[in-house]
């Protein structure tokens, strides 16, 4: 979308009283969102992506018998996204994420700890998954076996690589993704014990990915090597700029489209943590973190321009969205729209 207006979807936990995926339109001039329908046709679709040509939504349903669904929102004047048929088992537990991989849907299911591998007919809809990938266990704090949560799930750049982060084993796992034929089991990279890492987002250049933990409000940088498949741990920073009273569970991070910044929003804190990239890209330094407008925020998102980020506060039920700082980065709140148990925001 070039900024000139558009639409947003917000997925919400219906069993928490969410009203499922939410559809609303952003006013480019003052960020905006405006709600124009809703369907809970998905039980508790927490997490969305949407097709490279914005035609289908899909979703996942974190429920213990697993799902994902698409759904058509190829009619602009129709006030929800319609599903195309019903949700489609992916045969694990709670799946909290999902990306598109070319003619494939991976998801994360956090409860059985595993990625699904579902292929995409030529009409956006979902077949039965074709792989499920156990991640195990792994190891924590004492070297106790922990049982592994998926929770995050990310094609590379360059397409050839997915990678997850498990809060359970304390690692991320890396898929190869081949132009033809189905993705396989690459590799593994463990990360401090005890950290728990849940989110991460790749640095525009493509050579650095940031990795943030629940478990401890950390940031792990590392270096992607996109020709061999390999992620390098090479520096940890805290989250939050000086001491914090209180637990803190960091949910997901973002960063700027100039990759001089990363945004980490943290729960129990309730706040949008910024941070400030060096020219190495290796040594995020803590600047402030911002009142993130509501309670629990779950997830953030960049508008289509990279001026705006939008927060979803699931424990408040709400969508705020703040103006950006270009210069230090720091978010200035400017709006919020109702959304109950909203558990995240993507732009169509």
């Amino acid at each position: 979308m070039d900024g000139s207006g558009g639409r947003v979807f917000i997925g919400s936990f219906t069993s928490a009283g969410g009203r499922g995926i939410v559809a609303a339109d952003l006013d480019p001039r003052t960020g905006a969102l405006t709600e124009r329908g809703a369907t809970d046709a998905v039980p508790d679709p927490s997490y969305l992506a949407l097709a490279p040509d914005g035609s289908v939504l899909y979703a996942v349903s974190e429920r213990p018998d697993g799902a994902a669904a698409a759904l058509d929102v190829r009619a602009g004047g129709r006030a929800a996204p319609r599903p195309m048929g019903a949700p489609v088992p992916v045969g694990g537990a709670a799946p909290t994420h999902l990306a598109l991989a070319g003619d494939r849907l991976l998801t994360a299911n956090y409860g059985s700890g595993s990625v699904s591998v579902l292929p995409v007919a030529d009409d956006g809809s979902l077949r039965a998954p074709v792989a499920v990938f156990p991640h195990g266990t792994g190891g924590s704090p004492g070297d106790r076996p922990r049982a592994a949560h998926a929770h995050h799930v990310v094609a590379d750049p360059g397409g050839r690589w997915a990678l997850c982060t498990d809060l359970g084993t304390d690692s991320v796992r890396i898929l190869a993704l081949p132009a033809a034929g189905e993705p396989t089991p690459h590799g593994e990279t463990a990360l401090r014990p005890g950290t728990g890492p849940r989110h991460l987002a790749f640095h525009p250049r493509g050579e650095h990915v940031y990795v943030v933990g629940e478990l401890e409000p950390t940031l792990t940088v590392c270096r992607w090597d996109a020709t061999a498949g390999v992620l390098e741990p090479v520096a940890e920073t805290p989250v939050l700029p000086g001491t914090v009273a209180g637990e803190t569970f960091p949910s997901t991070v973002v960063v700027s489209r100039d990759g001089r910044f990363v945004w980490v929003a943290v729960r129990g804190h309730d706040s949008i943590s910024v941070l400030a990239l060096d020219a190495t890209y290796e040594k995020p330094e803590p600047v402030t973190a911002v009142d993130c407008g509501g309670r629990w925020p779950r997830d953030l998102a960049l508008d289509p321009t990279g001026r705006r980020l939008y927060a979803a506060n699931e424990r408040s039920g709400d969508v705020t969205w703040f103006d950006l700082d270009r210069e230090t980065g720091v978010p200035a709140r400017a709006g919020s729209l109702a959304a109950p148990a909203a558990s995240c925001v993507i732009f169509g």
